[in-house]
């Protein structure tokens, strides 16, 4: 026996198709693209914009450092502490990528897949004195929050103690071990920079993870770490070449190897035939 069905109760097939394309994943070329039209964007900016947007996220960066700041003063000494305290450490991220900031880790990524697929000279130059600008930017955003941080009368005690505590940390690292911690926090924002193109409506939850994340493991943020560095030179607690040399220089390059070298070259990897083969 044969069933027939009445042709209006059917999906149109181009309504079909289009359902589809709603509900169904962006593929890793289309996420790749969207990034690099982001990223082209970005080099189109003008300095001007780039110097003010950089100097803004460096400043709502400190929002993360004194989260997790807020958090440990006003916690119990418990050993569970540590967890909550950390969720501190995503107000500053939140802050900064959805407000679309100039924020340096995320133009390990954004900015380098245009020199991917151009592989001209003038996009690398031009990639270089955007991310000069952007660091140059962040750090004296943090600068500027450490001094008022450290000398407005702005911050309880406890809550100064514990951002004491924290800065005091972030820097006595060692050399080596401040570069290796950086690896992952630089892949941990460039896997978060790749996935929030197909995270509509999910950006908030999938920042708060990856930042906590970074939190949880210590590993090390060169603009957080900025402001906690600022934080100690201000005040004449660490000196100038320790800060240098022994935490910005090997952090900013572990932030680099893990969002550039590591994340993005790989993704590049995986996508380039695609690319290739519609070129």
């Amino acid at each position: 026996m044969s069933v027939h069905s009445d042709p209006s109760d059917l999906i149109d097939h181009a309504d079909e198709a289009d359902a589809v394309d709603e509900v169904a994943p962006l593929s890793p070329k289309l996420i790749f693209e969207a990034i690099r039209r982001n990223g082209e964007e970005e080099l189109e900016r003008p300095n001007r914009s780039l110097w003010f947007s950089g100097i803004a996220a460096g400043i709502l960066i400190s929002f993360s450092v004194l989260g997790e700041a807020l958090l440990r003063a006003r916690l119990p000494d418990a050993e569970w502490r540590y967890i909550i305290e950390n969720m501190g450490y995503t107000f500053g991220f939140l802050l900064v990528i959805l407000g679309r900031m100039q924020l340096f880790t995320e133009n390990t990524i954004t900015t380098v897949a245009p020199v991917l697929v151009q592989r001209s000279r003038a996009c690398l130059i031009r990639t270089v004195e955007l991310w000069t600008i952007v660091i140059a930017a962040n750090v004296i955003g943090a600068f500027v929050v450490a001094t008022f941080l450290a000398y407005a009368p702005v911050l309880a005690e406890d809550v100064a103690d514990a951002f004491q505590q924290l800065s005091a940390h972030a820097t006595s690292m060692a050399p080596g071990e401040g570069f290796m911690r950086g690896i992952p926090a630089g892949v941990l924002i460039a896997a978060l920079v790749w996935m929030l193109p197909s995270a509509k409506g999910s950006e908030v939850a999938l920042i708060f993870l990856f930042t906590w994340l970074i939190a949880l493991g210590d590993f090390t943020h060169i603009v957080a770490g900025s402001v906690e560095m600022a934080y100690l030179l201000v005040q004449g607690d660490l000196g100038l070449a320790s800060a240098l040399f022994e935490f910005f220089i090997p952090v900013l390059a572990g932030n680099v190897v893990g969002g550039t070298v590591i994340f993005t070259v790989l993704v590049w990897a995986q996508i380039m035939p695609e690319v290739k083969s519609n070129a």
